[in-house]
């Protein structure tokens, strides 16, 4: 049985606080939303297994001989590492008193009110556990991007690019770091998962009216009807080939307007080594990932005609998206500006 307060439920003044002058429930501007673009692009597979996905890699090659006339060759085999990437599960209820949703006859507008917040927060959590997840300190998510690309001991390091290397002074880390990411999103490089047999994407179940225990105020748990909806969405992330994503950690005093200040990173400069060291850009869905300081940067860098034979503006699903290389950059508001040291 549910238990209901003030902050976890909706009262009637948050009912008022979303009636218009005439009654009805007010179109809500939502200035709490994200731009996360990276979930436009993202490629999704059924995972293997219920509970994650396993991949089989390609981790050592035959290795042939120069054979001599009458001379032998011995048989060889290839080796093969498998690894498993797992999914987690995130869920929300939305709950609702059946009363107050029922006021003025708009039942179906404030229950909409709900839904639309509580779609926005998962997808705004799915973007953050992309880049940020780790299962080492939250076991119950899944592993992102930063986590598998952030030890110069990995495999992963080859494809970590800092700005200090390209012209930028200061130290990374703390409070005015942050990175750029080239993915390419492909069945065979880098896409997300879910649990196999279960739904793609957030599923949304209306519950429709339920009772609940009402304990509000140090009550003893008196009952009431509700309407109730369930969000759940099974996902993860699974990194098939590390070749296919280059992280790019930069200081936000890095970032120049005309590119030439002496502390300034020459960021297209490792835009475009990052492109290098993808194997094969036509492998999948080529992105650029940065948050909206970078990408306002890179912009003006355009407009001021800075590096113009690499930016460019092109359309890309019938909108005008700056692009480097032909490669859009795409706004993430979940990349932060206060990423740990690469070490």
């Amino acid at each position: 049985m549910a238990v209901v307060s003030a902050t976890t439920h909706p009262t009637l003044l948050d009912y008022t606080k979303r009636q218009n002058p005439d009654k009805s429930i007010a179109t809500i501007v939502e200035t709490l939303s994200q731009t996360n673009e990276v979930l436009e692009d993202m490629v999704w597979q059924e995972g293997n297994q219920e509970t994650g996905h396993r991949t089989t890699i390609r981790s050592g090659l035959p290795a042939p001989t120069w054979r001599k006339l009458y001379g032998g060759v011995q048989p060889s085999k290839s080796e093969t590492v498998q690894v498993t990437d797992t999914i987690g599960n995130m869920e929300a209820y939305a709950e609702v008193d059946k009363q107050l949703a029922d006021l003025n006859g708009n039942t179906a507008a404030f229950r909409m009110s709900e839904d639309m917040a509580h779609i926005e927060g998962m997808n705004q959590e799915l973007a953050d556990t992309l880049f940020y997840g780790d299962e080492s300190v939250a076991s119950e998510e899944f592993t992102g991007f930063l986590p598998r690309y952030n030890s110069s001991s990995a495999e992963t390091a080859e494809n970590v690019l800092v700005g200090t290397d390209y012209g930028g002074t200061g130290n990374l880390g703390g409070d005015n770091s942050t990175s750029i990411w080239l993915v390419v999103w492909g069945p065979n490089t880098m896409h997300g998962i879910y649990s196999k047999g279960s739904q793609m994407g957030l599923a949304k179940e209306d519950k429709g009216q339920v009772t609940i225990e009402d304990t509000a105020g140090g009550g003893t748990g008196g009952r009431m009807e509700a309407y109730r909806t369930h969000y759940k969405w099974c996902c993860g992330l699974s990194v098939r080939d590390w070749r296919y994503a280059v992280r790019m950690q930069i200081d936000l005093d890095h970032l120049g307007r005309d590119g030439d200040a002496a502390s300034f990173a020459d960021i297209t400069a490792m835009m475009s080594d990052a492109c290098e060291l993808i194997p094969s850009l036509s492998m999948g869905r080529a992105s650029f990932y940065c948050n909206r300081g970078v990408k306002q940067a890179l912009r003006q860098q355009f407009v001021n005609k800075v590096k113009q034979s690499t930016l460019g503006m092109d359309e890309v699903g019938g909108r005008s998206t700056l692009t480097f290389d032909g490669i859009p950059i795409r706004k993430v508001d979940a990349l932060r500006n206060n990423e740990t040291t690469y070490a």
